[in-house]
């Protein structure tokens, strides 16, 4: 007779919880399904997480600057828009915000009103050999604090509940469970944000109501609960939360006086958060035959308001996969430009995987010289599906043609460590033993016009996915990507 993982009674417990508190996806019949989550956490030593936490908000604050340096994006960029369509639309709209170097030079550009919002994730990878190394930066539709913070939630549920079965599902024996305040950080960065925009207008709002943040989002999309739970946090700290997509906002967006974004039915905007916008089909028209151009210009509008944006387009550009591996090519002395110190330069390389843009050269590097399995074959999208490994990379290689070359980059490839016991996958409330899983955690930061906007210095909490290291492509949604959270040692 098979061994019981679990009682089923700790199972149907720990997925009412997840239901209970917001950890779902909602289905097409507006029923609700539990996100997959590991029954106990990942674990790592404790030095090397107070790290991350050092080190990422000063990626954020360099990221920060990058993003309102419109010359460098447009000069550094370029090539890569050319190579790459939806980015291309990207640059047009930066260069119709921004204009050119020279229209600059020569002082006919009016800078836009918006004002910047970064929240970031960056995720990384703890890397057998080299330590926790960035896998990306998220500028834009950087979600899933909230159930970061949840999961984290969760897992002390359960150590409390069921104190037998979670140690027993624990990678460590003695550690410490990760405080996680993902949903109230970020919370508190968007309200003081939105709060500094009211109070730019109280001269001409006498009698000013809740500050209002607008989320634009997918249409039918099922990760709405990690949104609400966002918003919920909001409407707690006095704000008005409004969701749209991009198509709602094309007729309703209206210019009020002094740069003043107003909402036709809603009235004045403080706050414009984009999780959507990342990919073509979040601008798309059904009788458009150019992609992005009308919604394109609503993207823009917004930008020629003063509200707090994130993302704008500068930071969406600077958290490109190309931008990732400009700057990690750079000496440390080039950030310095940027306001960092020489110090903080420093703690950034350290955790900056290598990596090589693609041309005739490294592709015959690649082929010739390369360990071909320790390399990772990048293009510009977001989410899973855009990384090839292993033998495809030469396949992919050879089918590409010299003008897509700057849309794809070379990458390091990582080896996080497996977890040195079994592991316990929750999914559809039922449990599955792992025995290869392997995590990859991001790390949350919120800045302001480049001020910090936490209680830890920018630092705004962390997101835990876990999978098989069999697995490629470790998305929540799809795929075996599971929720997790983080226990120190």
């Amino acid at each position: 007779m098979a061994t019981q993982l679990l009682p089923p009674q700790v199972i149907e417990e720990a997925c009412e919880w997840a239901i209970m508190h917001g950890v779902a996806f909602r289905q097409g019949d507006n029923s609700a399904r539990h996100c997959p989550f590991s029954f106990a956490p990942m674990v790592m030593e404790k030095k090397a997480f107070a790290h991350l936490q050092f080190v990422t908000p000063l990626i954020a604050k360099l990221v920060d600057a990058v993003s309102e340096d419109a010359d460098f994006l447009q000069q550094q960029l370029a090539p890569m828009a050319q190579a790459d369509a939806f980015f291309g639309r990207l640059m047009g709209l930066h260069l119709q915000i921004h204009g050119s170097a020279a229209q600059r030079a020569r002082g006919e550009v009016i800078q836009p009103l918006r004002q910047p919002l970064l929240l970031m994730r960056t995720d990384y990878m703890d890397d057998r050999q080299q330590g926790a190394k960035v896998i990306e930066f998220n500028g834009i539709a950087a979600g899933m604090a909230p159930f970061g913070q949840r999961a984290s939630e969760l897992h002390r549920f359960l150590q409390r509940q069921w104190p037998v079965e979670f140690t027993r599902w624990s990678a460590a024996s003695q550690g410490e469970l990760v405080n996680n305040a993902g949903i109230d950080q970020l919370a508190k960065a968007i309200e003081q944000a939105a709060r500094r925009i009211q109070a730019d207008f109280a001269f001409q709002e006498p009698q000013q109501g809740a500050p209002t943040f607008v989320m634009v989002v997918q249409a039918n999309e099922d990760n709405v609960y990690d949104q609400h739970l966002l918003e919920l946090a909001l409407q707690a700290r006095g704000v008005r939360t409004v969701r749209r997509t991009f198509a709602q906002l094309h007729h309703t967006l209206l210019s009020g006086e002094n740069g003043r974004l107003l909402l036709d039915g809603i009235g004045a905007v403080d706050v414009v958060y984009l999780r959507a916008g990342y990919q073509c089909q979040d601008y798309w028209l059904d009788d458009e035959k150019e992609c992005c151009h009308t919604l394109g210009q609503t993207r823009r509008m917004i930008e020629q308001h003063r509200v707090a944006l994130n993302a704008t387009l500068g930071q969406q550009l600077a958290t490109s996969k190309t931008m990732q591996m400009v700057l990690t090519m750079m000496p440390a002395q080039a950030y310095l430009q940027w306001g960092l110190t020489i110090e903080e330069a420093n703690a950034v390389k350290t955790v900056l995987a290598e990596m090589k843009p693609l041309n005739p050269e490294t592709i015959a590097w690649f082929f010739d010289h390369a360990q071909q399995k320790d390399w990772v074959l990048k293009n510009q999208g977001e989410g899973g599906g855009h990384c090839v490994f292993g033998s495809a990379i030469g396949e992919k290689l050879a089918s590409l043609h010299e003008n897509e070359y700057n849309a794809w980059l070379l990458m390091q490839r990582l080896y996080p460590h497996e977890r040195d016991t079994p592991a316990l996958a929750i999914r559809q409330a039922a449990a599955t033993q792992v025995d290869d899983l392997v995590s990859e955690i991001g790390l949350f930061t919120a800045f302001y016009q480049g001020e910090p906007m936490t209680d830890y210095a920018g630092y705004a909490g962390y997101l835990i996915r876990s999978k098989p290291a069999s697995e490629n492509e470790g998305g929540i949604h799809s795929g075996q990507g599971i929720l997790d959270s983080l226990m120190v040692v």
